[in-house]
């Protein structure tokens, strides 16, 4: 029996996979340090803050001070700032842009299944596929400690 269309798309988009390994490997994404000279995240509020609504920026910063969990919530700039300088395989898709614990649910689907997914598009954006997984992962962990998890 010989190879189906389906199945030499299948291997060749294991190739290009394997590839982008090679080029980005798995390990380059659990180091990251602070760049030298970066803007600090308040510092990078302080500037977004010029966008906003002046008369709103007092009750963001209130929720932020919340929690650790709330200031990253309300951080994303920040985060993606770093992100912007780490390591990327160049797959790029419509990003959630704020991926965090609190922006997934479940829901009901037409079939009456339950289906686990986002439910804040709100800074959506096309971007690296690893952003996205590296701030619902950071998501997590901060959560948990503050949680005492």
């Amino acid at each position: 029996m010989g190879e189906t269309e389906t199945d030499a798309g299948v291997r060749a988009a294991c190739e290009r996979g394997r590839a982008l390994r090679s080029s980005v490997p798995r390990a380059a994404h659990g180091a990251w340090e602070v760049e030298e000279g970066r803007p600090g995240p308040l510092e990078l509020l302080d500037e977004q803050a010029q966008q906003r609504l002046a008369y709103l920026v007092p009750e963001r910063y209130l929720r932020m001070s919340a929690s650790p969990f709330a200031f990253f919530r309300g951080g994303a700039l920040a985060m993606a700032a770093d992100l912007a300088r780490t390591p990327a395989t160049g797959i790029r898709v419509q990003v959630c842009g704020d991926a965090h614990l609190a922006n997934f649910g479940g829901f009901a689907s037409p079939e009456r299944h339950l289906v686990f997914d986002i439910n804040d598009f709100d800074e959506t954006a096309p971007g690296p596929w690893e952003w996205d997984v590296k701030r619902l992962a950071a998501s997590i962990e901060i959560c948990g400690r503050n949680r005492g998890f």
